[in-house]
C-alpha cells in the first residue's frame, strides 16, 4: 500500500510518517517545504511538494496514492476536506483517515468545522474513518513563558475538567486506522485516561519541574482580551472562547475507551507525557500563556490559536 501523509512535518503528522517508517513503510509526505522534511526524514520518505489549498498540487501528489491521511484545520477546513476527498477518489485511492476532534461529536468550536468536513467527505462516497481526539497534552508546552516569568497558569475554563491525550497515542491510532481496513466507516473518538482540569494540570507541572505554579481562573472576556492581542481571527476566538464555557461547564469530561480498543494497550497518562517533557517545559520560553486545545494547520503544526 502506497500512503500519502498531510501535515507530514506537524506534530502528529510528523508521528505518524515515524510510526510508518517503524514498521518499514516508506510514506510518500505531502509539504510546503521540501528541505524542511528532507532535514527531518533524510531520504527514507518520497516527497511531493504542495498545498492542500491548491487542488492541482494534491492531484499530482495523490498519483498512486492508495491510503490518504488528511489533515485540515481553520474555518476553511470544510472546502478543503471537500476537495480532498474528490480528488481522492476520482484519483482512485482506496481509504481516507481525517484527523479530525472529539469536538465535532460535541458540536463546539473548532469541531463544528471538523464536522462539516466530515460531512463533506462521507458525501462522496470514498470509504473513510475519522480520528477524533481532545485536546493535546503537549498544550502544556505553550504554558511556558507565563508559568516561568509569574509561576501562574491563567484559563477562563474555571473547575472543568478535559481528558488531554498524548500526541503520540493519536498518531498510535491513526496509523491503525491507516493500515487496516477495521476501522473503515467508524469515528474514534479518543482521549486520555483520565480527565483533568487546568488547576490539576498546574500542579502537576509544579510537581514535575520542582516549581511552584498557582491556576488563576479568568472570565471571559478577560480570556478573549488576551486572544485579540495574539492575532488571531474572531472566527478563531469564538471557537476557542466556545470550547473553553464547554470545559468550564463540564460538557468535555469524558473518558473513553477507544485508545485500549484500537492498541490494546491504555493510553498514557498526562504524569507520563510530563516525565518525558518536563524538562522542555522547565527550560523552553515558550509562546506565551496560550491555555488551548491544539489546533492545527495546514501543515500540521500546531496553531497560535489558543
Amino acid at each position: 500500500m502506497n500512503y500519502l501523509i498531510t501535515g507530514a512535518t506537524g506534530e502528529v503528522g510528523s508521528r505518524v510518517v515515524k510510526g510508518l517508517l517503524h514498521r518499514n513503510v516508506r510514506p510518500v509526505v505531502f509539504v510546503r517545504d521540501q528541505a524542511k522534511a528532507r532535514a527531518l526524514y533524510g531520504d527514507n520518505v518520497d516527497i511531493r511538494v504542495g498545498d492542500l489549498r491548491d487542488n492541482h498540487s494534491l492531484r499530482a501528489a495523490l498519483h498512486r496514492i492508495d491510503v490518504l491521511f488528511l489533515l485540515n484545520s481553520g474555518p476553511e477546513l470544510i472546502q478543503r476536506d471537500a476537495a480532498a476527498a474528490q480528488i481522492a477518489k476520482a484519483a482512485g485511492v482506496q481509504r481516507l483517515v481525517k484527523l479530525s476532534s472529539l469536538d465535532a461529536h460535541h458540536q463546539v468550536g473548532t469541531g463544528v468545522w471538523h464536522a462539516q468536513g466530515e460531512s463533506a467527505i462521507r458525501a462522496t462516497g470514498i470509504p473513510f474513518a475519522f480520528v477524533r481526539p481532545t485536546g493535546f497534552m503537549s498544550n502544556a508546552l505553550f504554558w511556558t513563558s507565563q508559568i516561568k516569568a509569574e509561576g501562574v497558569l491563567r484559563s477562563s475554563t474555571g473547575d472543568g475538567r478535559i481528558p488531554f491525550i498524548d500526541p503520540d497515542d493519536i498518531a498510535a491510532v491513526a496509523i491503525e486506522a491507516l493500515t487496516t481496513v477495521k476501522y473503515v466507516g467508524e469515528s474514534l473518538p479518543i482521549t486520555g485516561p483520565e480527565a483533568l482540569s487546568y488547576a490539576d494540570m498546574a500542579a502537576k507541572i509544579a510537581a514535575a519541574i520542582q516549581k511552584p505554579i498557582r491556576f488563576e481562573a479568568i472570565s471571559e472576556e478577560q480570556e478573549r482580551s488576551r486572544m485579540a492581542k495574539w492575532e488571531e481571527s474572531s472566527a478563531m476566538i469564538d471557537a476557542h472562547i466556545s470550547i473553553y464555557r464547554a470545559i468550564r461547564e463540564g460538557r468535555l469530561a469524558a473518558v473513553t475507551h477507544e485508545v485500549e480498543r484500537v492498541l490494546r494497550r491504555k493510553p498514557n497518562s498526562f504524569d507520563h507525557w510530563l516525565h518525558r517533557n518536563a524538562t522542555t517545559i522547565s527550560l523552553t520560553s515558550g509562546t506565551g500563556n496560550r491555555c488551548r486545545k491544539s489546533s492545527l494547520t495546514a501543515d500540521g503544526s500546531t496553531s497560535r490559536a489558543w
